[in-house]
């Protein structure tokens, strides 16, 4: 007898009556009675966040929901001008576009601070010791990830509200508290002073909510969804990325590029 097959997973399955997602019922147990925020981190963590938890998680998504006229949101915009039949090709370019320069620090800061983090035995209470690691790391590397913004050069108004929120659930943890440092001590040591950019910050607060950071620019990229999904409602109405399409085309300029490589003649 052939042996009978078995793939195991602790996300759902299904059959003709019902649904089961994470060991619930999903009619009877979820649906109504679970927000989208818990959900998702419910289904990356393995557990259900505490309250606390879901109100920090929920405040990174909606930081990262949008940030304008981003290469993400031009890229989902002429794709639908393009093929409107297809939308989720439009959302999918720009997701796409969501890499070391637009959402990926989300990662990147959660990644650099988690590898301090890791050499730590016991957390720091003051600041002044997180201060002194903090300036170990900016020395060490020069070029922080998460330092500095393309726009909100003082500031990034998204930063203080999420230190803010997630010290009010005390959740104000390790990372988040290395990366303050690192934007109390950079300028002593870079000779500029950057803000902390504030996806950034979400990295950190996700870090401190014990959340893969492989897994941090997921969600950076599950909350620019939303916002893309605004932009293609949006096109709908206003045919924007049309606009674009027509503006770069009629100020296109032929230029004779250099060969590549170049000739040693």
């Amino acid at each position: 007898m052939a042996e009978e097959l078995s793939f195991p997973t602790g996300i759902g399955t299904s059959d003709a009556d019902h649904i089961r997602l994470l060991g619930q019922d999903l009619a009877a147990d979820l649906m109504g009675k679970v927000g989208f925020g818990e959900l998702a981190f419910w289904l990356v963590a393995g557990r259900r966040p505490s309250p606390g938890e879901t109100r920090v998680f929920e405040a990174v998504l909606v930081a990262l929901a949008d940030h304008g006229f981003t290469p993400t949101a031009i890229a989902a915009r002429v794709t639908y001008a393009s093929a409107p039949e297809a939308l989720q090709g439009a959302l999918a370019a720009g997701l796409l576009g969501g890499g070391s320069r637009f959402l990926g620090v989300t990662e990147d800061v959660g990644r650099f601070l988690s590898a301090y983090i890791g050499q730590i035995n016991k957390y720091p209470e003051m600041d002044a010791e997180w201060d002194e690691i903090a300036t170990r790391a900016v020395s060490e590397t020069k070029r922080i990830p998460g330092l500095g913004h393309p726009v909100h050069k003082v500031q990034d108004p998204r930063t203080p509200v999420l230190i803010r929120i997630a010290e009010e659930e005390g959740l104000r943890g390790p990372h988040l508290r290395l990366f303050e440092a690192i934007g109390r001590v950079h300028p002593a040591i870079l000779g500029k002073t950057l803000p902390l950019n504030g996806a950034g910050v979400c990295g950190a607060a996700l870090a401190d909510l014990g959340l893969p950071v492989e897994m941090l620019r997921g969600f950076a990229l599950l909350a620019r969804a939303a916002g893309l999904l605004g932009h293609l409602a949006e096109e709908r109405r206003t045919n924007l990325g049309l606009e674009i399409y027509r503006t770069v085309d009629r100020n296109a300029v032929y230029r004779e590029e250099t060969p590549w490589p170049p000739s040693s003649r």
